[in-house]
Order: C-alpha cells, then structure tokens, then sequence
C-alpha cells in the first residue's frame, strides 16, 4: 500500500497538471518547480536519505508509525490549495513522505522473502507501484467532467486510502533480519550505520562501490526517464501531441495497466526462475526502441499506441523492479535500508535537476531534442546493467552477504532462512 500510494501521489499531481496551469496561471518555471520539489523529486530525496538512516537504527516498522500521518498531511494541503504557495507546500511534504517510505517498504519485503520467492515478493510491491497511476488515471478520466474538483476529488481518495493504510502498517511485525543483526551489534558494542567506520565501509568497501555503481548507473538514469514520464507525460501528450486532458490520462492509464500485467506475468513468474539479466535486458532495449518512436516518428496515433505498449510493457521487468531487489540484496543488513536511502535520494536529485528544464527544454528546443536526451540516458542505464548485473537466484540475504563480504554468518540463521 506504501508504494500505491506514492506512486498514486506523483501521477495525481501529473494527471491533474493542466487544470492546475490553468487555475493558478502557472509557468514553465512554476511548473518545472512542482516536479523538481515533489515526489518525484527533491522531496522524496530529502524524505529517502533521512528515513533510510532512520530505518537501520530504529527497525525498519519504526516509520509507518508517522510516516504517512505526513503524507496524509500534504495531501489534504493539495486538495484544498488556493494558491501556487499552498500546492507548493502541499507537494513538498507529500515528497518528503514519499521518499520516507522508499527503504522500509522495499527492505522490509525483501528480507522477510523466501530465497526462492524473493523477486516475486518485491515484484508484488511493484505491482502495488505501477496499479496507483492506473487507478488514479482512470479516475481522472472518469473525473474529467469536473475539472479541477475532480483532480481534488483524487487527491482526497489517496487521503481516506493513506489513512486505512496507517491503521494496518502500524501492527506489522518487525523484520527479523533486521532483529538478529541488532542482537549481533549489541553483543559486539557496535552501533549499526551510526558508526563511523560501518559508515565509511559503506561508501569504500570494494562490494559496496561496484553495488552503488551498478544502481545508480541503472536505476538513476533510467528513472530521469520514468520521473519525466511520470509527472509531465499527460502534460506531454496535451501540449506536443495536441490530445484532450481526458485522452491523455486514458492513454497513460493504458501504459500503466500494461506494466501491471508485465510485472505479473514476467517478474514476479520467472524473477526467480530465469536470467535475471536477459529479463533485464530485454525490458531495457523495449525502453530505448519505445522513446526512438516517440521521439523521431511523431506523435500520431500509430506512434503513440506503439510507444505505450513498448514502454509500458518493459517498465513491469525493468530498471525499478530491480532496483527494489538489487538494492536489497547486495548490502549488509547492517545499512541495507541507508543504502537504499542514498540511492534512491540521488535518483530523486536527479529527476529534480532535470525537472526543472524539460518544459523550458521542449519550450525552446523542441520535444525532439528532449527525446534525445532520455535515449541517451537509457542508452548508459542499460550498458551499466549488462555489465554489472549480479545472478543472486536462490540465494538467502545471508548467504548473498557472505559471499560478498566474505564474512562468516550464523550457520543457524542460513538454516532458518532456508526453512522460510
């Protein structure tokens, strides 16, 4: 629920973008302002970097006591916003809760997964991503008869959805991973990623660097992409391709119905069975093929419909999905959820910086030139993947910790593991 929300929240804000233009008399700036400090950007930066440190030292249940308290905050400050102030604010809290649910949510679910299951599990939290804009879009095409009401109408759902969703987070069991290597610190007087020298070994252990390399060239590259997508393709479609506000919510709600269904039946069916990297692969060349037709072939319905099933299709197995995973299994437990946080938060500067100039880029420069830029941006995630990409199917979190550190775990808790 942590992930429909969030992604709900990004798309709520895209879907509802133009009327907001119009309300409030926006500009390129104004808007470039709104992605740039959002959930899809420097909010959720500032949220994930503080809450994976958070994580690690307080258990990774500690933020679902607060967090979307926060959240539900921002929302309510959307919903009823009167003035670009008031939605600014509204967004940047929104991002700063956003942001805060990234490392407990994925971390959470990877380390109480089956060795056997672990990719389906995270991929569950994928599908839960990727249904948020899908419900949200199709509201807003239900909506659009209502104008702004109806994006308030939205935002309110996600409001009710946050606090339903508190009630619940709030009884979940701590992780027990994450309660053994407490145990392990204290017996040992260490204290976790607070500790000067396990945070320095996490940005110079040899393990860790070739990890941050591989997810920040896979991950925050391609998600410049998808943070772009995400928040200004409806304004996209209207502004370039000349669609009503209602056809480009129905045409984006079919993107993200197609990459629910890729997320089931490729990553969470074969994410433990087959190659991880020829999914890989595959899911990032449909990207690349998908923005080429997009960008150089126009914006007729041909090219439109291809780009959507391409994308759409390859976003169920690609970059974030792996991201999820490969976050987790490829740090120690010890600063798995900070690690997450730091990633995430540099994915999310990234999304921010480059936020702040695709509408004056497509403005002056044309949607062309724009179009470039992110193929050659999913041109180095993908290159970065095929050469980085681990095989870590069917091994537990301790036994992939093992192998990586070279450090000898509890036999006992392997022999758990496999038990679960």
């Amino acid at each position: 629920m942590s992930n429909y929300l969030e992604a709900g929240s990004i798309v709520a804000g895209a879907a509802g973008l133009t009327l907001w233009v119009q309300y409030l008399g926006l500009t390129d700036t104004t808007v470039g302002l709104l992605g740039a400090l959002s959930a899809n950007g420097f909010g959720a930066a500032v949220g994930a970097l503080i809450s994976g440190f958070l994580v690690d030292r307080y258990g990774r249940k500690f933020i679902y006591k607060y967090n979307l308290l926060v959240y539900m905050f921002g929302i309510l400050l959307i919903t009823c916003s009167v003035n670009f102030p008031m939605l600014l604010i509204g967004y940047i809290i929104t991002g700063i809760s956003v942001g805060a649910g990234i490392p407990p949510s994925w971390t959470y679910i990877a380390e109480e997964a089956p060795k056997n299951e672990r990719a389906a599990r995270v991929g569950w939290g994928q599908f839960a991503w990727s249904m948020g804009p899908a419900v949200v879009l199709l509201l807003s095409v239900a909506l659009a008869p209502l104008g702004l009401l109806g994006s308030r109408i939205i935002f309110f759902q996600l409001f009710l959805v946050a606090f339903f969703t508190w009630l619940f987070q709030r009884k979940i069991d701590e992780s027990s991973i994450w309660e053994e290597q407490k145990k392990k610190e204290k017996a040992t007087n260490q204290d976790g990623i607070f500790n000067k020298e396990n945070l320095k070994e996490l940005f110079t252990n040899r393990a860790n660097l070739r990890a941050i390399t591989l997810l920040v060239g896979v991950y925050a590259f391609w998600n410049m992409v998808a943070g772009v997508m995400g928040y200004f393709m409806p304004y996209i479609y209207e502004t370039v391709g000349g669609l009503t506000s209602a056809q480009a919510n129905l045409l984006q709600a079919f993107l993200w119905i197609l990459t629910v269904l890729s997320t089931y039946f490729v990553f969470i069916k074969f994410g433990d069975k087959v190659n991880r990297k020829m999914i890989f692969s595959v899911g990032a060349g449909m990207g690349i093929v998908a923005w080429i037709i997009l960008s150089f072939g126009g914006m007729g319905t041909f090219e439109l419909l291809a780009f959507v099933i391409l994308w759409g299709l390859a976003a169920g197995f690609g970059a974030q999905a792996f991201y999820g995973l490969w976050s987790a299994e490829l740090f120690h437990t010890k600063y798995r959820a900070a690690a997450q946080g730091f990633l995430f938060c540099t994915a999310r500067v990234l999304v921010g910086l480059i936020s702040l100039i695709i509408p004056i880029m497509i403005t002056t420069l044309g949607f062309q030139a724009a179009g470039a830029v992110m193929i050659g941006l999913l041109i180095i995630h993908m290159i970065v993947g095929l050469v980085l990409a681990p095989e870590t199917r069917g091994k537990s979190l301790e036994e992939i910790q093992a192998e990586r550190y070279g450090t000898q775990e509890d036999p006992s808790l392997i022999k758990k593991e496999a038990v679960k």
